[in-house]
């Protein structure tokens, strides 16, 4: 199974809901376990990848795309004489 594109700011709708009684969470951290905010009481809860995966019902609204950093992967390298 493919691993999903997820980005900060992405906003997504859960399968289950929060004891709040939201099913809609933000996304504010990264990595192997993923840091997700509560949009109906600020909760922040960590949870690892799979589990959310599975979980996300779909997406709401997603966050703004990075831009490849100048030097980055792709960038031609220039050659010169050493």
């Amino acid at each position: 199974m493919p691993v999903l594109k997820l980005q900060l700011g992405d906003v997504v709708r859960t399968r289950k809901t929060h004891p709040c009684g939201s099913d809609r969470w933000e996304i504010v951290r990264l990595g192997a376990d993923i840091g997700i905010r509560c949009l109906g009481c600020g909760r922040r809860v960590l949870m690892p990848r799979a589990k959310l995966e599975r979980r996300i019902k779909e997406f709401l609204r997603r966050g703004p795309q990075e831009e490849p950093a100048p030097g980055g992967p792709g960038t031609p390298v220039p050659h010169g004489d050493v």
